[in-house]
């Protein structure tokens, strides 16, 4: 059965530019649902991921906290604390490079969707920069809506919507449609996720994904049956950096789940490779001359190299998500100890007056599995719904 989807039944919701301080004070100050909390209580499958297990012994010292300012002080107040966020942010812009303008309005170009069970696909195109279009997936749960919905984002978007059987359990948008939350899916820009087509786009690959995602929010809010307030972002592995990077960098997103994608840096990792040129560490001037963990041979390069020097982390990055609600599904890349780092983003929220916004859970190995795609379904659900 097909239907027909299209522009037509747009309406936009997105009226103007609103600066980032501005928009993430309206979510704090005037209530949202979102952070007001539920009156029911946490989902069983995240109870008990809101803190680090018992017997872990946690060192904050290990990161420096993002409340501490650039005086020594430390911010002790929610405008103090925004204040600080926006310096933050700049300081990780400045390092990626700048964004162009955002598409404000261009929606998604939809073919006719055919329905599946209790849902329908669709395919889409989104543009993603100037003159740059990426073809996706839309699948909309059967009924009026408008529903809740995550942006899933990975190498490809047909794994997303289980059409890869070689590429087990990572079909999160298949699996959020069949929740009742609708999904759009799309994949690496050009295809090559080792040499991303950035258009004319200058900035570090991660940035210019998570412009990217800031695009693909203003194209869904625009969507007649999406709910421009409770729209998430998801990502496994390679998605899970995207995914981390958007949240962050564009704070529309109201939740977002990552797996497995080294939430810190971290060179004794090799999968937790930030400093590759299709990361952080890309440089017009310098290339690497392998891939691989850094070293006296093989230089960081690119906005890597200048973080690193910094001494920044990504704890800093986390910091940014508050208070919105940030679920780690941790593997082998995410051990039990990055607590050390999320903690500091816990006391962000704890300064915002928000409790169970931080939720970290654990498996032995890097791929999804059963438990930890029915905690991220959950905690959608919960969240968005």
């Amino acid at each position: 059965m097909s239907v027909s989807f299209s522009s037509a039944g747009y309406r936009m919701r997105w009226a103007g530019k609103i600066s980032l301080t501005l928009s993430l004070l309206r979510v704090v100050l005037l209530s949202s649902p979102l952070m007001t909390g539920h009156a029911e209580a946490l989902p069983e499958e995240l109870r008990g991921l809101t803190h680090p297990p018992r017997g872990f012994q946690l060192d904050p010292s290990r990161y420096e906290s993002p409340l501490v300012q650039e005086d020594g002080g430390r911010t002790d107040s929610v405008a103090a604390w925004m204040k600080q966020r926006q310096k933050l942010r700049q300081q990780w812009m400045q390092l990626m490079g700048p964004w162009p303008e955002l598409l404000e309005h261009s929606p998604l170009r939809m073919e006719a969707a055919r329905r599946i069970g209790q849902h329908f696909e669709q395919r889409v195109q989104l543009q993603a920069s100037s003159g740059q279009w990426i073809d996706g997936w839309l699948l909309l749960p059967v009924g009026e809506g408008p529903f809740a919905s995550v942006l899933v984002v990975f190498y490809d978007p047909e794994t997303s919507i289980g059409k890869r059987p070689d590429k087990p359990g990572r079909d999160f948008g298949l699996q959020l449609v069949q929740q009742g939350i609708a999904t759009l899916n799309i994949g690496t820009p050009g295809g090559d996720a080792w040499n991303p087509d950035k258009g004319e786009v200058r900035a570090q690959p991660l940035s210019y994904y998570a412009y990217v995602a800031a695009n693909a929010w203003l194209a869904m809010a625009q969507h007649s049956k999406l709910n421009p307030e409770q729209i998430g972002v998801a990502g496994h592995s390679y998605g899970g950096k995207w995914a981390l990077f958007a949240a962050a960098l564009w704070d529309r997103f109201a939740a977002v789940a990552v797996s497995d994608p080294g939430i810190v840096f971290d060179e004794t990792r090799p999968n937790v490779n930030y400093w590759e040129p299709w990361y952080l560490g890309w440089d017009p001037e310098t290339t690497r001359p392998a891939r691989g963990i850094p070293s006296d041979q093989n230089p960081r390069t690119g906005a890597y190299r200048l973080m690193r020097e910094q001494n920044r982390d990504l704890h800093t990055l986390h910091a940014l998500i508050a208070p919105r609600p940030f679920l780690v599904l941790g593997g082998s890349e995410d051990p039990v100890d990055r607590w050390h780092a999320l903690h500091h983003t816990v006391e962000v929220n704890r300064l915002m007056g928000q409790q169970e916004r931080v939720f970290f859970s654990q498996r032995p190995g890097h791929a999804p599995t059963a438990q930890s795609n029915d905690q991220l379904l959950k905690f959608f659900k919960y969240f968005l719904q």
